[in-house]
């Protein structure tokens, strides 16, 4: 079943949307403004996103700057009256995939969600899949699995996770989490970095007899690969 993110401030609006989309097997959450769509957005996967560009607290172009700034890749659909060129461009380029005008046809909507989901993510680095033991991630496909079993990440979690694998065997600083994963220079003293692994690994190792996720003593961290 397909998660669905809807940040819309015009109730009408989002109740249409949001009925036209549990139609057809969407699981739905809704976000009145642009500072809880973010929220949102950042804390919880989903399979597509429902912007509007003019969002009370936070517009909503600058809420895809920072979720795509936070590595979350989900397929955005931009939403808005304003339909010049040079607005559909600005839309764009501030991390929307698609961007629709209203008024619209649901119908078209919905064909514009199927044609994004149906785009790989992230390029020719996308399709490929990593791999360390029996714990396996797919970047196109968003899963992550151990022994076989599906494991769901946040999209923090599993950008962290993604990192890691690509980098396994090696140790990574904070630093380098920090800019890669969140692509912001945080204090050097902050403890986000200490957290979030924490959280992964009570996904990703303590279900299972033998832990990947390593500290590295003064370092940072390190994905163990069983099979090097």
């Amino acid at each position: 079943m397909m998660r669905a993110l809807i940040i819309e401030d015009d109730e009408v609006v989002t109740r249409f949307i949001a009925k036209g989309l549990r139609q057809h097997g969407y699981l739905v959450d809704v976000a009145r403004d642009g500072r809880e769509g973010l929220f949102h957005a950042l804390e919880q996967a989903y399979d597509v996103m429902i912007v509007d560009r003019m969002l009370p607290a936070l517009d909503g172009l600058s809420v895809l700057k920072t979720v795509r700034s936070a590595g979350n890749t989900t397929p955005i659909l931009i939403l808005s009256a304003l339909a010049e060129v040079d607005n559909r461009v600005e839309g764009l380029r501030a991390g929307g995939d698609d961007y629709l005008t209203k008024p619209f046809a649901f119908s078209e909507l919905v064909a514009r969600l199927e044609a994004l989901q149906r785009r790989p993510r992230g390029g020719v680095a996308a399709d490929t899949a990593y791999q360390a033991g029996d714990l396996e991630l797919d970047p196109r496909r968003r899963t992550v699995t151990r022994a076989g079993e599906p494991i769901r990440l946040l999209p923090r979690e599993f950008a962290l996770l993604e990192y890691l694998m690509r980098n396994r065997g090696q140790a990574v600083t904070r630093t380098m989490l920090l800019e890669n994963v969140w692509d912001y220079h945080f204090d050097p003293q902050t403890n986000v970095v200490d957290v979030h692994v924490s959280r992964l690994r009570a996904k990703v190792d303590r279900p299972f007899s033998e832990p990947l996720i390593e500290t590295v003593r003064g370092v940072g961290y390190r994905l163990r690969d069983p099979g090097d």
